[in-house]
């Protein structure tokens, strides 16, 4: 193994079923299906969640590939207008709380965090396994819902289309995130409890790695935040079923009632996404630089000011509601403030990487994917803080544009990264490092490809959510679909090499990338119980160059 973590293929057929570490890590502590469906174990319950969010990937995606095939052609080549009204809907619902939401926390957060602070397991492992049958539960009901016909309000479910004059199965779609969004609770109590309790001697909060910095942000957002959307979707379902007027002003209620209070969680779940990304990056970057990162303190108050500011800022997506123009103003404002912490944080990143010694290794192309896209995402976001620019690109494929370069360009391309560096940590066996590298271009292209079109196309007037369009949007649409099946291509490869590691991959050491971190002080895979003796910190978090192996005394 290459510092640069270069595969040799001439290794393959050499690599033993079963390793030492392997034979006594946590995945096989029992093989029965009842030994992983009834596990305590944080370590496979992220595996439970990695299954299922794939699953559900899958599912969105084929549904995101109906809506770009259907704008091949101006008249619509695929669906009628509302069939695309509810796959858009489908992969919008499934995409955001079935997998954007818990990739990063619920796999990875689950998975690390224990072992990055130097814990046995989580504070509550029972409640850990019961968020995951939660979660399932919530995942039964959209199918259930997309089996039975699909809804067709949109994602945002805005009233009263959603509690009034929509015909699909809203009922069973809302009680899908209704139920999705008590597992996040549960797990961000999990994550709060966990971090404050459970931390090795030593482990005191400048000594945590940013990952975890970020994730009990995202904690923080997801206790406080998501009860209010359960609420208003409860108040959506009372005035469908039961005609309660709290809504629709037929009957007396306030349709502006409902976008406050969704934008007051939907907003805030934009940093529920992208916070994770954010610490996956802030391991990743001086892992591949082998330098300290620069300025610790800046990154980890900067999470903290993210989840502050994120909750203030839920008006700038109803600039065009009729709301006074004094408030509009105020969340303008409020709305460049956010972007502060955030550019700390890719100032801080970048620095870190100046005059270091880099790997150019699948997951450093990952991270640097991250970045770019996050930062173009970001600068859109500026524009569309701004009252005139949003006046002028409000409900066009601008905002679509911007949105999936911070959330699919910035949280999943995180997400693959982070597949990469803990994969041998994980599932103790190394993938190949080419097909790595091949598949982190692919992304980046692929999703340039698909999304940029998309800015101009709404600066030009296109509306979203329509399945046909003027002739003259034609050219870009047809190169926005050609660049979604290249980005479908960077994301099918993963699953190719990665599950073909499992049984060809060449057996992974404790720490194959030279990294810091108590995490990389186990065997990979981890043993059950994670540490033979509790670990006790001494050294600085992103101690590089890496003058020892471990952080322990």
């Amino acid at each position: 193994m290459s510092r640069a973590g270069l595969h040799d293929a001439s290794r393959e057929e050499a690599a033993p079923l079963h390793t030492p570490a392997e034979a006594q890590s946590y995945l096989n502590d029992g093989n029965s299906l009842r030994s992983w469906l009834l596990t305590t174990d944080h370590k496979r319950i992220a595996i439970l969640y990695l299954i299922s969010i794939t699953g559900f990937f899958a599912i969105a995606a084929t549904a995101a590939a109906m809506m770009r095939l259907n704008l091949l052609t101006p008249q619509g080549a695929l669906l009628t207008a509302e069939g695309y009204n509810r796959a858009f809907t489908m992969h919008g619902v499934i995409m955001v709380w079935f997998f954007l939401i818990p990739s990063i926390p619920n796999v990875f957060g689950n998975f690390l965090i224990p072992l990055m602070i130097g814990a046995r397991d989580m504070a509550f492992p029972r409640l850990n396994l019961a968020s995951w049958y939660i979660f399932m539960g919530g995942g039964l009901f959209t199918l259930a819902a997309l089996i039975f016909g699909g809804v067709d309000t949109g994602w945002t479910f805005y009233t009263p289309l959603s509690s009034t004059y929509a015909n699909g199965n809203v009922v069973l779609a809302l009680s899908a995130v209704f139920i999705a969004g008590w597992s996040s609770i549960l797990t961000g109590i999990n994550f709060i409890v966990t971090i404050h309790k459970l931390r090795a001697p030593g482990m005191t909060w400048g000594r945590l790695p940013l990952f975890v910095w970020t994730h009990y942000a995202t904690a923080l957002i997801l206790v406080l935040a998501t009860p209010v959307l359960t609420v208003t979707l409860l108040l959506v379902v009372a005035e469908r079923l039961f005609g309660l007027g709290i809504f629709n002003p037929a009957l007396g209620g306030d349709p502006l009632l409902f976008q406050h209070l969704f934008w007051f969680y939907s907003h805030p779940a934009v940093y529920i996404m992208v916070l994770p990304a954010m610490g996956v990056v802030s391991e990743l970057v001086p892992a591949a630089a082998h330098k300290k990162l620069f300025g610790y303190w800046f990154v980890a108050y900067s999470s903290l000011a993210i989840a502050l500011v994120g909750f203030l800022v839920w008006g700038h997506h109803m600039f065009v509601s009729g709301q006074s123009m004094y408030a509009s103003t105020v969340f303008s404002f409020l709305s460049l403030v956010v972007a502060v912490p955030s550019a700390i944080k890719v100032y801080n990143w970048t620095a870190t990487l100046y005059k270091g010694s880099i790997a150019l290794n699948a997951a450093f192309l990952f991270a640097m994917g991250f970045i770019g896209l996050f930062v173009m995402g970001g600068l859109t976001g500026l524009m569309l803080a701004l009252l005139a620019i949003d006046v002028h690109v409000h409900d066009t494929y601008f905002v679509v544009a911007h949105f999936h370069y911070i959330m699919v360009g910035g949280a999943v391309t995180a997400y693959l990264g982070a597949m990469h560096f803990w994969w041998p940590k994980m599932f103790g066996r190394m993938y190949n490092e080419v097909w790595g590298r091949i598949s982190a271009v692919l992304v980046f292209i692929g999703f340039n490809v698909t999304f940029f079109p998309q800015f101009l196309l709404g600066y030009m007037g296109m509306p979203r959510r329509y399945h046909e369009y003027p002739p003259e949007f034609q050219t870009l649409h047809v190169l926005s679909t050609g660049g979604a099946g290249l980005l479908g291509l960077g994301y099918a490869l993963p699953l190719i090499y990665l599950l073909y590691s499992l049984r060809h991959g060449e057996p992974a050491s404790a720490n194959p990338w030279k990294a810091t971190g108590l995490e990389w002080t186990v065997p990979s895979p981890p043993p059950t119980h994670n540490f033979e003796d509790t670990p006790i910190v001494v050294r600085e978090p992103y101690d590089y160059p890496l003058s020892h192996d471990s952080s322990i005394a």
